[in-house]
This record gives C-alpha cells, structure tokens and sequence, in this order.
C-alpha cells in the first residue's frame, strides 16, 4: 500500500473478493482503513480476517486489492481451493464422504472415466466446456448408478473440458476439475475443430470450444500456389477473442484475399473465405499505397519476393499528391523487376482511369487497390499462343493421317449450375458448391461467376448460350432447385408466370425455364440434366413432378451417386477415389450450408410439395 496524498489522512483501500465454479459465482467487496501514522513504505502495518466468504469446494478464488484513490500498485492474487479429492478435505467435512471418486485412466487412443460409486448409490455426471468468455457450456449430463466406466473418444477431448460430479442428494457438494488443460491430444483437437466463419456485412468470427491464443492477419493469395502474403494494414497482427463476431475493415472484398490465424508463430488455420462466393482466385496484381508527410504518396507491386516499387514518369496520382519513385530495390530478382518496369506506367494508368479497384482505404496508412493484369497477358502472349495452334493443328493433322483414331486428351465434364437467386446466404452455398465441384475433374459455369457477361448479353441469351454449348460437348445441366425455385417452377407450370418485372433482373433462373422446360415436357432430358438441392431446405418430393422425370439427389447425402451422375462414363473408378472426393465436396459444402440457415433472408425450409 502506498500514502495518500495527506499525511493526516488515513489510507483507504478496497479488496474483492470472488470466484466462479460452475454453475454458481460470489464476490464481496471490503473496505479497508489504515491511520496515516501506520502506514511506512516497505512495512506490514497488519492483516486482516474476513471469515464470512462461502466459496466452493475446488473453487478458484481471485483476490484483488487497490487503494482509494488508485495508484499504479496494485495486488492480485488467485488461490486454489481443495476439493473433496484431497485426504484432508474428505476426512474433515461429512458431505464429502459420500461423493463418487473419479478416476482418469487410458483406454489406448481413447480416455476412460472409471467412477468408484457403492452399488445402487446414484450420482450425476456432468461433461461441460469451461468457457472464459461467457458462461460455461454444458455437453453431455446423466444421472447414473454406480459403479460406472465410462469411455471418451479421444476426437472429443478439448483442454477446456471439464467434469462434474455430486451425488443426488439435498444440497450434496459437486466436485470439478479438468484434466485435459495440457493434454497434446486436447490441444490439437481443439485447433481441429475451429473455424473462421463469415458473417453478413463483413463481420466474422473464430468459432472454437475453448480459450485460445491466436493472431489474425489478412494475407493476399497470388494464383499458381506459393505462400500467402502477409498485409500489416489493414488487419495488424494481434489477438483475437474467441466467438466474439468482428468486422473486416475493407471497402470491398477479393477472391484473393484470405486469412490467417495463428498460435505461437506457427500457422494454424488459412482460409480463402470470399473465393466461394466471387470464384477462383484471379490474375490480379495488388497496389500497395504508401503515404507519407507532405501528402507524397509511393506505389508497388506485391510480388512474391517482397513490394516492388513501379518505375514511371507520371508525376501524380490525383490532382494535389505527388508520386514518389521508390528506388529499384532487390536486384537479385531482375524478372520482377523487369516485369513492374514493364507494366508500371501502364498500371497507374489503369489506376488514373478508375479500372483498379479500392480494396482498403487506411487514412494515413495508405490504402490498397487490385488491378487487372488478363489484357496485358493477352497482349504479350497472343503471338506465342497462335503459333502453339498452329503447331498443334498441324501435328494433329499428322497425327490423323497417321492413325485410323486418336484419343482425344483427357478434359473434365462440362457442367451448368442454374439456380434461383433465394439471397445472400443460398447464393454462398451455391458457390461453395460450384467451386468445390471445379477442383474435380469437372469444368463448372455458374451466373455468379459471369456477371458481367450475364448483365452485358441478358439472361435468356447467356442461359441458351451455355446451355447449348455444354449439351453439344456432351456435359450435364444441373438444375438446383431451392424454395423459391420450386414455387416459381409451379408458378409456372400452371401458366401464371410472373412478368419479367417482378423478379431479379440478374436471376437466370426464370430465364433458363424458356429453354430446359421444352426438353422435360418433350421426353429430351434424360441423359442431359441432373436436379439436386440442399439438405434441410427441400425435400427431393418438393420438385416440381416434370423435373423429377430424371435423377434427383439432396446434397451432401447423396454426394456420391451425385458425382458418379455428373461424371457419366468417365467414373470408370466408382471406389475409394470417388468416396474420397465425394467427402471433399462435402466438406466444403457444409460451413456454407450452415451459413445459409443462420443467414437473415435465407430461404426458408420446405417440408414437402404442396
């Protein structure tokens, strides 16, 4: 304790007193005054005895002590309670005597509860996740007879887990502890099972059972592999809390962009989570702005070695702010060098003209902008990919001459999705499963991946289009039907289609109705067309009946006689190999899904046909 600021006064200070065993919590406050004549820097001037506080058996008790006013000193404490395990505890209090004792043992992989219990005594047991943030969580809770062995798989053991048990009796004392805090199995199971959810209006949040250390960075993702790329701004490496939703500070979102979560400088969790919804990742190069004093402003080139800085005689960026030229840097990558000498001025004349878009605006900081780089590939390449056709028309023809038959080189299936525009949510699982199904040897057109050329052709042209393209080269037209699907399908079929006006000028849906209703009504879709839909948002009796003339599958259930259906005759290894890959569309289906239902505007269930 330290002096007050009068030397007559006497010295005021406050202890808490508190702990937390779950279900039940306590904390008192006392005041304490010491004369002022007492109180000497470095000497104990007395103690004091509060006997009234009731706390837990086993509880954690927290003391925390600070004078009135407060100074920088402060005094915390946390002591351990015994619990009923302790010989002294047992042998002392009476209610203790008749409390199950627990034992932890193995059971190889697995963990064994052995519970020493008199035969025919009841008790409960209760397995719950102690929580720091918000109260505990129950898992799983019985009231059992002993004597009991219990089994715990060791995929459900997370440090935060905890066990409680009391016998079923009036007012009996429950004994807690959780021994799995520094269990190596807990610890990996507990990064196993977190995942990075992404919320509406760029919120999100780490969703994991227990506490944990973890840093959080967005990173930049080139196409072609290589390492993600750090950004400091606009995300600065810090800690997260768990389960708490959190917002991302850009102005519009990137397939490129992804995360980055942590623990202890090692890499736990890199998730992409906008290439779902805005597809695969893009050639685009991203403009690192840097702003200094004077409103002088730099530019580079992320690349993969480090920022490249753009060489080139434009003077500003924007009337007022001035563009620094940055020194050529690293000279032992010249290729990068050569390729931002190449493109610079070209870049920031795509940046001027407003064909870059503003990922990030950070004040002060800078900002970051993506530009796109297709037009300049295409331009320096297209003499080199003429001259490959030529090259290949003519060793095809050689080939021919040569050959009664030629086996075509192996290509994915095409594949068309067509779906109904139900919202935001339905549209992310719709593209989670687009971009699933294009990792496998599939090649897959979706609307949300065309946007532009759907808004510059209109829907009924696009939809002919791709339709006619994928049925000639011998791909499947797979109809996903939701909610609104359905009930428009019917709409519909009963001859009150809705005028073009009343829906989404950009939903194909209704547009892709004039062309692939014909060919159920006429007895062509078998063989061409495949209708799936979500688990738990329509059942496969709620499709309109002419479109179930061909298969129907509800996803992820029925994955893989799904993915046997969409490959036809290439599945010619209908075993582990299509299991395997079946199990990844899966997995990557389901947190979409999960999003779908928890989305405000997602279509609602539909228990079956009306």
């Amino acid at each position: 304790m330290e002096l007050g600021e009068s030397e007559n006064a006497p010295l005021q200070a406050q202890v808490v007193l508190s702990f937390q065993s779950y279900p039940t919590t306590r904390c008192v406050l006392l005041e304490v005054q010491v004369p002022a004549a007492l109180a000497q820097p470095g000497q104990s001037v007395g103690s004091a005895v509060f006997d009234c506080f009731e706390a837990a058996l086993g509880a954690e008790v927290r003391i925390w002590s600070y004078t009135q006013p407060r100074f920088q000193k402060e005094l915390n404490l946390t002591q351990q309670l015994p619990d009923c395990r302790g010989l002294q505890v047992r042998d002392s209090i009476q209610k203790c005597r008749a409390l199950p004792w627990l034992n932890v043992s193995a059971d190889g992989d697995d963990v064994r509860l052995v519970l020493d219990v008199s035969e025919e005594q009841r008790f409960s047991l209760l397995l719950y996740w102690n929580q720091a943030q918000g109260a505990s969580k129950p898992r799983w809770h019985s009231n059992l007879t002993g004597p009991q062995n219990i089994t715990l798989s060791h995929t459900d053991l997370v440090p935060c887990l905890c066990i409680q048990v009391w016998p079923l009796e009036p007012d009996s004392v429950r004994t807690s502890f959780c021994p799995f805090r520094k269990d190596p199995r807990a610890h990996r199971n507990l990064w196993r099972t977190a995942r990075l959810s992404l919320l509406p209006l760029r919120n999100w949040k780490l969703e994991a059972p227990c506490s944990l250390q973890a840093e959080v960075v967005l990173c930049w993702q080139a196409p072609g592999g290589g390492p993600c790329q750090p950004l400091a701004p606009p995300m600065l490496r810090e800690n997260v809390t768990m389960n708490k939703i959190l917002k991302f500070p850009l102005l519009k979102e990137h397939p490129n962009l992804c995360v980055q979560v942590s623990n202890w400088e090692k890499l736990q969790i890199q998730e992409c989570p906008w290439a779902d919804s805005l597809g695969p990742l893009k050639n685009d190069v991203l403009l690192v702005e840097t702003r200094g004093p004077q409103d002088n402003r730099s530019l580079c080139a992320l690349e993969p070695h480090g920022c490249t800085p753009l060489p080139s005689r434009v003077s500003t960026l924007q009337p007022g702010a001035h563009l620094k030229v940055l020194p050529l840097g690293d000279s032992s990558h010249p290729l990068a060098w050569q390729r931002a000498a190449r493109l610079g001025e070209q870049l920031l004349q795509d940046l001027h003209s407003g064909q870059c878009v503003q990922l990030w605006d950070g004040d002060d900081l800078g900002a970051l902008w993506t530009c796109p780089l297709d037009k300049y590939i295409h331009r320096r390449w297209a003499l080199v990919w003429l001259a490959c056709l030529l090259l290949a028309a003519v060793l095809f023809v050689f080939l021919f001459l040569k050959k009664d038959r030629v086996k075509a080189p192996t290509r994915g299936r095409a594949v068309l999705l067509l779906h109904s525009a139900d919202g935001a949510g339905f549209e992310r699982a719709v593209g989670a499963l687009a971009s699933a199904l294009g990792r496998l040897p599939l090649r897959v057109a979706v609307d949300l991946w065309s946007r532009q050329e759907l808004s510059a052709q209109g829907p009924l042209a696009w939809v002919h289009g791709q339709r006619r393209q994928t049925l000639q080269e011998g791909g499947v037209v797979v109809l996903l039907f939701s909610p609104g699907a359905a009930a428009l399908c019917r709409e519909w079929l009963q001859g009150g289609a809705a005028a073009p006006g009343n829906h989404d000028p950009h939903d194909a849906f209704p547009a892709s109705l004039n062309c692939v209703l014909p060919d159920f009504l006429q007895g062509r879709a078998p063989g061409c067309y495949v209708v799936a839909c979500f688990d738990g948002l329509l059942p496969p009796d709620a499709v309109p009946a002419p479109f179930r003339a061909v298969p129907v599958y509800s996803l992820p259930s029925q994955m893989p006689d799904f993915l046997r259906c969409l490959q036809g005759r290439r599945a010619s290894r209908p075993g582990r190999l299509l299991a395997d890959r079946a199990e990844q569309v899966s997995r990557a289906l389901q947190p979409a899904l999960d999003s779908c239902f928890l989305s405000p505007g997602a279509p609602g269930p539909v228990t079956g046909p009306e």
